[in-house]
């Protein structure tokens, strides 16, 4: 990836969507959110990592989603109410919970690994906007940073004051109702990350994506599944595509013009993608 181009330039050079790691990747022994689920995450081919943000007491940040200390952890607290130093004793759990040599990184951490390799989409920046958003410029990994959250007017305030020149994409759901007010607000909007629960709402047909891309910006999917009960790709996901037929998951999101597919499952949509593009 070169980040001396747009990522408008870096897109249209792949080929095919730019594929997010969802956490990095994980399963058996290595959790999610830490160094190892990154690096492998790199060395598959992902174009894009994305990483949680929280922050102890003390003020530390560190990448590991909110509120899943209970499954990961299993220490009795948050992450907001322990010391850097208590966060850095604790053992991560792997999936069958037996605790593991693992640790929750730093966020300085994670970017020293990702530094000038892919880019980095920084979930939950909206919860400290002017602290993650010195912590990027810290690390020197503004060029790769791609920052999400909901067109709120106190976070756009906040973006436009702290970080206009990072990459910024809105979450909107069935519609987009705030593309027109970003292309007129003090922020570098790239696009949009799409969610729905049915085929045809608005922000996920063919349509508004040639429209999207029109306008010189790019579109968001996640084909993974957090929770069976929120759907967020209308059931084009990565259960379908690995247990039905990726045509009607991963297929379908490529076909419809997706910029980015987010998933769990990196080196399935790769090898699918590459045998798609060959026939």
């Amino acid at each position: 990836m070169d980040f001396n181009k747009t990522i408008f330039e870096n897109r249209k050079a792949t080929g095919r969507p730019f594929l997010v790691a969802h956490r990095g990747i994980s399963t058996a022994n290595i959790p999610c959110n830490t160094l190892a689920a990154y690096k492998i995450a790199v060395e598959q081919g992902a174009d894009v990592v994305e990483i949680d943000v929280t922050r102890s007491k003390d003020g530390v940040f560190f990448v590991f989603h909110p509120g899943m200390e209970p499954v990961f952890l299993k220490c009795g607290k948050l992450i907001p109410e322990m010391t850097a130093d208590e966060v850095k004793s604790l053992p991560l759990l792997n999936q069958d919970e037996v605790p593991t040599s693992y640790h929750v990184p730093t966020l300085q951490e994670v970017f020293a690994l990702l530094k000038d390799k892919v880019y980095i989409n920084v979930d939950k920046f909206w919860t400290n906007v002017e602290g993650i958003t010195a912590e990027i410029y810290k690390a020197g990994v503004e060029k790769q940073v791609i920052v999400k959250a909901y067109a709120e007017e106190k976070t756009l305030e906040e973006v436009e004051k702290f970080a206009p020149d990072l990459m910024f994409m809105a979450m909107a759901w069935h519609k987009d109702d705030v593309t027109e007010q970003l292309l007129n607000r003090n922020v570098n909007y790239i696009g949009i990350e799409a969610l729905f629960d049915r085929e045809e709402d608005e922000i996920s047909t063919a349509e508004y994506i040639a429209s999207m891309h029109k306008k010189g910006l790019l579109v968001w999917c996640n084909t993974i599944i957090y929770n069976e009960k929120d759907v967020i790709s209308a059931h084009h996901t990565d259960d379908v595509s690995l247990t039905d037929n990726p045509a009607k998951g991963w297929g379908w999101v490529a076909d419809r013009g997706f910029d980015f597919i987010q998933t769990d499952w990196l080196l399935s949509v790769r090898s699918y993608l590459e045998r798609k593009n060959r026939t």
